[in-house]
């Protein structure tokens, strides 16, 4: 049947008659078309019926029938319950005895106390037939996490930190690494090595870190013990600092400590064991020390962290745009654009999950 025209059947079931009522004219009209020499496609296109339905009328008229799918109403099945068989079904799965039970455990439960009011399946149905398949118990609603949001643009603005594993000289010992940097430089502006991981040696780490580098506006972390503990809450408190947490099982949103300890675990020297707590703490501070002032971060412009943080970055810049000005007067064939690759520039923001432009939008519009 084509579609996007209003056929006769539509028309005649729109004036609210059943299918049944509305075949009867539909069918003799369609035998008036082929009667007019109608094509068969053209007669079911403008009836609606179709030439299957028109063939099934017609095999039934010639034994006696009158073509209807189902010309006698099923009888109701012998083991059908009634309606107040189902009430009492009802009431005892609602019950306050079986309410947090599943059907079959209320069925064995009645069958062992010499009780059956139907099958499993049956119960099944008549929980479905009122909308109570699914778990009929009350359940907590657990609010959407806020995603955070965090930006910074200029050093000393938001640190990062938390507290990678190191493993001892035998199984089952660990050594904790307490690191923290700042997001704008990827500078470590702290790293401890302790024994174990605690709410007071987090809270000690972070103070000393402060003393040495001074108070940021923001601190963000995971959701570890430590990282949520009331000592850490308290000092960020009393410094005015705001406190950012990462949601719960998303890694991504603490990107630049996880990045900072991929670049520890992924360097050929590091250690499958460490030896002793001393041997842990020397290695990390040779890290930190290579990490601040010779690893150039690609995020950074390919600059160092330490020449990012103490601002010594536009000396850089234009000692690489002096020698790029000479090759390009030296060879200007040689360059389809006469500036310093996007590689080695330095970004005028750090991000933590930046918004798209469409959800800048949103939040302009929503205040």
């Amino acid at each position: 049947m084509r579609r996007g025209y209003p056929t006769l059947g539509t028309a005649l079931q729109g004036r609210g008659l059943s299918r049944s009522q509305a075949q009867q004219p539909l069918k003799a009209a369609y035998q008036q078309l082929l009667e007019a020499n109608v094509a068969t496609r053209q007669a079911e296109a403008l009836t609606g019926i179709s030439r299957s339905t028109m063939h099934r009328a017609a095999q039934a008229e010639s034994r006696g029938g009158t073509g209807d799918k189902h010309p006698v109403p099923r009888p109701e099945p012998a083991n059908k319950l009634s309606d107040a068989e189902r009430e009492q079904v009802l009431a005892v799965l609602h019950s306050d005895r079986f309410v947090d039970q599943a059907p079959q455990q209320i069925y064995a439960t009645l069958l062992s106390e010499g009780t059956y009011l139907c099958s499993v399946s049956t119960m099944y149905r008549l929980l479905h037939e009122n909308a109570q398949v699914t778990e009929r118990r009350r359940q907590a609603r657990h609010p959407a996490r806020t995603i955070p949001e965090l930006v910074a643009t200029e050093p000393g603005e938001v640190f990062t930190w938390d507290i990678t594993k190191l493993a001892g000289p035998t199984k089952g010992i660990y050594y904790n690494a307490y690191v923290m940097l700042d997001i704008f430089s990827r500078f470590i502006v702290g790293c401890v090595v302790h024994a174990r991981e605690s709410a007071g040696l987090a809270e000690e780490f972070m103070a000393t870190v402060f003393g040495v580098y001074g108070i940021p506006k923001v601190v963000h972390a995971d959701r570890g013990s430590s990282m949520t503990s009331k000592p850490v809450t308290a000092l960020l408190s009393d410094l005015e600092v705001v406190k950012s947490h990462s949601r719960p099982k998303v890694s991504n949103d603490n990107p630049y400590s996880e990045a900072a300890f991929k670049t520890l675990k992924y360097l050929p020297e590091f250690p499958e064991r460490f030896g002793s707590l001393q041997h842990a703490r020397a290695f990390m501070a040779d890290f930190v020390d290579a990490y601040n002032h010779e690893h150039r971060h690609s995020g950074i412009g390919f600059h160092t962290p330490a020449d990012v943080h103490f601002g010594l970055t536009t000396e850089i810049d234009q000692a690489r745009q002096n020698a790029m000005q000479t090759a390009w007067q030296t060879h200007p064939e040689r360059f389809a654009k006469h500036q310093l690759p996007k590689t080695l520039q330095l970004p005028a923001a750090a991000w933590i999950n930046q918004p798209t432009p469409l959800q800048q939008e949103d939040t302009k519009l929503a205040a």
